[in-house]
């Protein structure tokens, strides 16, 4: 992919990420069970991250992802980072961390929308409840399908991880960082540089990022192919 190509995919893949979240665009942001939908997955995930949770090795990557990859946050002020720093951010940083901004920005996009669907799917399931259980979210999970776009969601998380692998590799991105450091707080983009400095460190800490990455892609590809399956047990590591 160009440099050129992408600038045009950060940019659009900002526009879309805002409109997604604006309550005047998307009135189902407002809905009931998106908080709830959140707060589950993130236990979900917490649960099958547990084992790299108690790695030492692995703890700092497995925290960055369950924070600031694929976890129940809201990044609406790391977003308003990058919208602000956008031209800045596409002369300066090297492409391999442009490219895991732009895949972060479509990953929470893309995990959003799927989330809105899944809201309307539980609404529609189950009118009167208010806490999701397995076999809830299961039902809801089908009921929304979308298998490849579940396909790409996971494809992503990967593509962040694989980003910030990259990059350990690239001389001087650690330096860059390092000195970015106080400009950004200045400029109020603690956000932004955070994750970036964050997401850099816990990989560096890392014995073999790429088997890290692999290891969550595939494990996430088994947990969704369960879950369409019908599986008694789809959140088994497998």
């Amino acid at each position: 992919m160009g440099r050129s190509d992408i600038h045009r995919r950060l940019g659009n893949r900002l526009h879309w990420h805002q409109r997604l979240h604006d309550p005047h665009d998307e009135p189902r942001n407002s809905s009931r069970w998106l908080p709830e939908l959140r707060r589950w997955q993130a236990g979900r995930l917490a649960t099958s991250f547990a084992h790299a949770l108690d790695d030492p090795g692995r703890r700092p990557a497995a925290e960055f992802f369950l924070e600031h990859v694929y976890g129940d946050r809201d990044f609406t002020r790391r977003d308003a980072d990058i919208a602000r720093t956008l031209p800045v951010m596409r002369r300066l940083l090297p492409e391999a961390l442009l490219e895991t901004v732009a895949d972060t920005l479509e990953l929470g996009a893309l995990s959003h929308a799927l989330d809105l669907q899944m809201s309307d799917a539980l609404h529609a399931l189950a009118p009167r409840r208010r806490k999701l259980d397995d076999a809830l979210y299961a039902d809801a999970y089908v009921v929304t399908g979308r298998p490849q776009l579940r396909r790409r969601q996971i494809r992503l998380v990967a593509e962040v991880g694989a980003g910030f692998a990259r990059a350990l590799r690239m001389r001087g991105v650690s330096a860059l960082l390092a000195f970015a450091r106080g400009p950004a707080r200045l400029a109020g983009l603690s956000e932004l540089q955070g994750f970036l400095e964050q997401g850099y460190a816990a990989f560096d800490a890392l014995d073999d990022a790429d088997a890290f990455v692999a290891e969550i892609e595939h494990d996430e590809l088994e947990v969704s192919r369960r879950l369409f399956a019908g599986h008694p047990t789809p959140y088994a590591r497998p």
